[in-house]
Formats: structure tokens, sequence, C-alpha cells
């Protein structure tokens, strides 16, 4: 398994973005004696770490996740009206097989969520 690591600058903006809206859980928070914060959020398979520190990466990443369920789950995040963002459900441009829906977080991160079409 890989964890991506996202750089958030705003951990209150990063709880709304990844736990109120996008229904991540979360995992765990710690506060590492140099005062930076460092957190784990899953949702299924998808296992994300998220720090304030900037010295571990920079804002603007991006990650793949597989999951099961996409267009219900566009669709979940669709009717919770997030202000700062629609994410739209396309077919991905390499593969008619693949749907996909981008979100953008606060900080420029992005993940691709995608399946496999029948």
């Amino acid at each position: 398994m890989i964890t991506p690591v996202f750089t958030v600058l705003d951990y209150q903006k990063a709880r709304e973005f990844y736990i109120d809206w996008l229904g991540f859980h979360l995992d765990w928070v710690e506060q590492l004696k140099n005062g930076t914060l460092y957190m784990q959020v899953s949702r299924g398979d998808v296992v994300l770490h998220l720090t304030d520190n900037h010295k571990s990466g920079f804002p603007g990443s991006r990650v793949r996740a597989n999951i099961n369920g996409l267009v219900a789950y566009h669709h979940i995040l669709l009717k919770k009206d997030y202000p700062f963002t629609r994410p739209g459900l396309v077919k991905a441009n390499w593969s008619e097989k693949v749907m996909e829906a981008e979100v953008i977080d606060p900080f420029g991160n992005r993940i691709i969520f995608q399946e496999a079409c029948a």
C-alpha cells in the first residue's frame, strides 16, 4: 500500500473538506514536538496522510484513487453542496472504460476518484 502525504495549511479547512464533505474518517491526529500536525484520514481503501509541515511536500499534489460506487459517491458529494467546488463525472481521456471525478482541496491537492465502467 502507498500512502500519499498532502500538505494542508489549515487544520479546520482540511477537516471541512476531507471529513465533512468527502466523508473521510479521521483515523488519528498527532501533534509533533515541533508543533506540526500530522493526521491520517481514510475512506474505504483510500488512505491519506495530511500535514501542515511545509517541508513534507508542496501543496498541489495529485493522486488517483480506485473506488467502487463512483456514480453514487459523486451524487452524494453534489447533494452536500460544498460551496467551493462541484466535481464533474466524466469518462477518462485515456480510456472509455473508466469514469473519473476530480476534487481539489483548498490547498491545491487533487484526488481523482476513478472506477472501471461495465
